[in-house]
């Protein structure tokens, strides 16, 4: 069975909501990035690319109709390559990756494009049509974030829980003080902090230019969404934002946030053919299903089972990289497997509470920033985990190449 290779990524810097990248289109936003990608790897013939596959989790906008083929076409790739949308909410972009890894695997290519788009500041408002000629039962939703046209027995069967909402069950089951959730936030946004002032995330990122009329463009360099001059304090005097007499802030979650990410995929023939220098290898990966009303407490039993596939334990694990949809989710997730709330190894240059979770990337951006902390560190091995909305999780299992 061939191997898979994570050779090369890059990513957007991460906008926040209605920030700097509320003015680039989704499908434009995810051309751009292949297109950096090609251009970062130019002794790769486009040609030779066997498919292009994104995770998008809204596909109401401009992200519509197979936003990875549109990207791939606007980013000028030949229009022999083939282009598919795949959507697992939050993982959509993990799920790519490893639809490409499957592929591999498989032997159905051995060049392939994966990664993820998603701008939360541009989803549509959208309207259900009446259920009649003459029916006044429509209804209007914004696209951006949470719940739409539910099926009423779904939320007979497992309530619509908002994903907030969902962060405080956890709270409640397992025990999660408020105090404990705004240090751990506060642990991301100085990690992140760091890793910013010393060059680390451009490593990840490349230059946005944004037209302006009658201007010069804007060139957008870095991560926006961060608060690296918080405190405890200023943490502490935030109001529960999902939940009266709750936990859960602003202030402790991840955020709505745009951007895009393309990682180069290879499998090992490919990495000679070419003279590629790949960054890891693809060990396992695994998804998980669980309540849906506590949905944050996926990553454990997909870690587990990722785990066991590779043959290998949580000791083993170098760098543990569990996105940050709540500090209440993540410290759910590691205390349930073993590991101590300010473990170095987790998320070593902050997470999603820091940089932020534009739904469709943050899959992808975890697992290139994890090969790339493997290749910096000469460590052996990262777990890269994340929670799914609707009660899902994914983890995947990295090796230094």
């Amino acid at each position: 069975m061939k191997q898979t290779y994570i050779v090369d990524g890059v990513r957007t810097p991460i906008g926040k909501f209605k920030g700097t990248l509320a003015a680039v289109r989704t499908d434009d936003l995810a051309a751009m990035t292949i297109a950096k990608l090609m251009e970062k790897n130019s002794d790769v013939d486009p040609s030779a690319i066997d498919d292009v596959i994104l995770g998008c989790a809204n596909q109401a906008g401009e992200d519509n109709r197979n936003v990875a083929r549109m990207a791939a076409l606007l980013a000028e790739l030949p229009w022999s390559v083939p282009g598919e949308t795949v959507n697992r909410l939050c993982a959509s972009g993990m799920s790519a990756v490893i639809h490409a890894h499957r592929a591999i695997m498989a032997g159905d290519g051995d060049l392939f494009i994966a990664g993820g788009v998603e701008n939360m500041s541009r989803g549509p408002y959208v309207m259900s049509k009446p259920q009649t000629a003459y029916g006044t039962d429509s209804k209007m939703y914004d696209s951006s974030f949470g719940w739409r046209f539910v099926n009423p027995k779904m939320k007979e069967l497992y309530g619509t829980h908002a994903m907030g909402e969902t962060a405080e069950n956890l709270v409640e089951q397992f025990g999660i003080s408020r105090e404990d959730q705004d240090a751990f936030a506060l642990w991301s946004q100085q990690k992140a902090a760091r890793a910013q002032e010393r060059g680390r995330f451009r490593l990840e990122t490349f230059a946005v230019e944004i037209p302006q009329r009658k201007k010069d463009p804007i060139v957008f360099v870095e991560d926006e969404f961060m608060k690296p001059n918080t405190t405890l304090e200023a943490l502490g005097g935030l109001r529960a934002a999902f939940k009266k007499e709750g936990s859960v802030t602003a202030g402790n979650s991840s955020g709505l946030n745009d951007g895009a990410v393309a990682l180069l995929m290879a499998s090992g023939e490919a990495v000679e053919q070419h003279g590629l220098k790949p960054l890891a290898r693809v060990v396992s990966s695994a998804v998980a299903g669980v309540e849906p009303r506590i949905m944050g407490i996926g990553p454990v039993e997909a870690s587990k089972k990722a785990l066991a596939k590779a043959g290998l334990l949580l000791d083993n694990m170098d760098i543990i990289e569990l996105n940050e949809a709540f500090a209440a989710q993540v410290l759910a997730c590691t205390r349930e497997l073993g590991l101590a709330d300010s473990d170095e190894r987790i998320n070593p240059n902050g997470g999603a509470i820091a940089l932020g979770h534009p739904l469709g990337v943050t899959g992808g951006r975890i697992l290139h920033s994890a090969a790339l902390e493997l290749q910096e560190t000469g460590k052996k091995y990262a777990l890269v985990s994340m929670c799914i909305g609707v009660g899902q999780g994914y983890a995947t299992i990295l090796e230094r190449a």
